[in-house]
């Protein structure tokens, strides 16, 4: 097949060509993501097959797929601790497709999304993989990212500041209501921001179904994919994002019940105290990123209500976001006081 929105593999084999890359016979492709962020394509000729990424062909946020920015970091990644895919072209020549576009080999091995993939996991493998996953995130929050070129990638001093103030804002944007938890939980935040606070690349978005592991050891992580969100910013941020991905409001954000939220993977309490463990980082005002985390997941899903309530969302899954947000504004009021479970 060779009809997929934003592909064109004709100019694709010549842009390839033109790049050095060794393309043996036509090039084929099949879609694996066309939804809620950028479109993503399996790419194979006879010999090879290769992942390429751009941005939707409408309706696009520009900041939100920047694949040139996520190719960048995979690249300045290749040679560390975290694993990443071989990076291969980036094309930010839009005549060439209409957008920017980047591809990287194809990383083999498995994504487990849903509960039940998880669930039929053993559970020794389970607690194995978990612990794994800990440590790649604790890896890439010690690389040094000036020694790798990755020093203007966003401003760490100041992130927990302006995280606070950015999802304070964006809640006034898409909220449907006024809310007394909500303000009160913006208000705490901006009381108990940290006056100091560490500084590494974060992923932003990490949990178990943004990598790939390797196709037969789920204890081994292959790829940490889905870059879109990675800045410079504070290391217990994201730890502690990871953590309030468990609370099972997540399935209602997501749409479809997520691995992540499974009961046989380790509590937030647990997960914590093992990156603590592995990345010699005391959980310094731990419950006021565990709060800040859940504010943030709170703001996402009214945000995903507000497009839903507003026509635009494509497909299903949608309509129970919404649902969500009084729970993880509430497990974030909670958080506040030491209270995770």
């Amino acid at each position: 097949m060779t009809d997929f929105p934003g592909l064109d593999l004709a100019a694709l084999h010549k842009y390839l060509q033109a790049a050095g890359v060794t393309v043996s016979g036509e090039l084929r492709a099949e879609l694996i993501s066309g939804g809620k962020s950028n479109l993503t394509y399996g790419i194979f000729d006879d010999n090879s097959k290769w992942i390429l990424r751009r941005p939707p062909t409408a309706g696009l946020t520009p900041s939100a797929h920047d694949v040139a920015r996520e190719f960048r970091i995979t690249s300045a990644l290749q040679n560390t601790a975290v694993p990443v895919a071989p990076t291969v072209v980036l094309c930010e020549d839009a005549s060439v497709m209409g957008a920017s576009f980047t591809v990287v080999e194809f990383v083999t091995g498995q994504v487990i999304r849903a509960k039940t993939e998880l669930e039929a996991v053993p559970a020794e493998q389970v607690t194995q993989c978990t612990g794994e996953l800990v440590r790649v995130l604790a890896a890439l929050h010690d690389v040094d990212y000036n020694a790798v070129g990755l020093g203007e990638l966003g401003r760490p001093d100041g992130y927990v500041a302006r995280q606070v103030k950015l999802w304070a804002g964006q809640w006034s944007r898409v909220k449907t209501e006024d809310s007394a938890d909500v303000d009160r939980l913006a208000s705490s935040l901006a009381d108990m921001i940290p006056a100091e606070s560490a500084s590494s690349i974060v992923h932003g978005d990490y949990r178990i179904d943004n990598t790939i592991l390797a196709a037969n050891d789920v204890t081994k992580v292959a790829a940490v994919v889905d870059w879109e969100l990675s800045t410079l910013g504070d290391p217990l941020a994201d730890i502690a994002m990871m953590c309030v991905y468990r609370h099972p409001a997540l399935d209602l954000v997501l749409g479809e019940p997520a691995a992540w939220t499974s009961p046989s993977l380790p509590s937030v309490v647990d997960l914590a105290q093992r990156y603590s463990t592995v990345s010699g980082r005391e959980l310094a005002h731990w419950n006021f990123y565990m709060a800040l985390g859940f504010f943030k997941l709170a703001v996402v899903a009214q945000g995903i209500d507000h497009r839903f309530r507003a026509g635009a969302t494509v497909g299903g899954g949608f309509d129970k976001a919404g649902s969500s947000v009084p729970e993880l504004i509430s497990a974030g009021l909670n958080a506040l006081q030491g209270k995770f479970e």
